[in-house]
């Protein structure tokens, strides 16, 4: 494995913060049923061998990508197409969003879409127009998050409400829908798609679901925009 690379669950790694899609985090999870490389890593895919294309060697060998699910388009990088050609793997994002990606062959979809028995994708509006997670079933449950929700300065999971927030009160209410939707025994670890820093060299937010539950929407509903 690569040394930027770091395994955080069995089967999950997390590729350093990009700095194409904003200091944005992707990850690549291991499933016998096609690999999921969530958002775009970092890395030159233009390198002329193999040896020196570290992050795509390193999936190949893992059994390459079957879908690149885009959380948002905040998490899309510049060498789509190039990644679909090396893999030649499915790109999946939310349908209000797949005009971002004009020359590249995109499998859109509405409110949720089954990538296999234990990944789903759901469209969570509000910070963009289709922010999307990932559910994954292993390990108690894992969320992928995209923006939609971001550790603060102190690493606790919160939406985060700025300049460019598309909708604040959509994306408080698609909180309370995950929230209602998850429980303990079903959510145990938040991996957001960005301010991973924040979480102190900790890979994942764990007690996930303590986190969305001890959130005060109402309080979130009064906040200023984080400019």
């Amino acid at each position: 494995m690569t040394k930027s690379l770091r395994n955080i669950l069995e089967g999950l790694f997390a590729f350093p913060p990009n700095r194409e899609t904003l200091g944005g985090t992707a990850y690549f999870i291991v499933e016998k049923a096609g690999n999921i490389l969530i958002d775009c890593p970092a890395g030159d895919w233009a390198l002329p061998t193999l040896r020196d294309r570290e992050y795509e060697r390193f999936m190949l060998e893992k059994g390459g990508v079957r879908w690149l699910f885009l959380t948002h388009r905040g998490g899309i990088g510049k060498n789509v197409k190039q990644m679909q050609s090396l893999f030649g793997c499915e790109v999946l994002i939310q349908e209000q969003e797949a005009y971002l990606l004009p020359e590249v062959n995109v499998t859109r979809f509405e409110r949720e879409f089954a990538l296999s028995s234990s990944c789903s994708a759901i469209w969570t509006p509000g910070h963009s127009p289709g922010s999307s997670c990932l559910y994954w079933g292993r390990h108690g449950g894992v969320l992928f998050c995209g923006r939609h929700l971001l550790p603060d300065q102190t690493g606790t999971i919160v939406p985060l409400r700025g300049a460019k927030t598309f909708h604040w009160f959509r994306q408080l209410q698609n909180v309370k829908i995950l929230r209602d939707r998850f429980n303990n025994e079903t959510l145990q670890y938040i991996c957001p798609g960005a301010n991973t820093g924040f979480l102190r060299g900790k890979g994942t937010i764990d007690k996930a679901y303590q986190h969305l539950a001890a959130l005060d929407l109402d309080q979130l509903r009064q906040a200023q925009a984080w400019l």
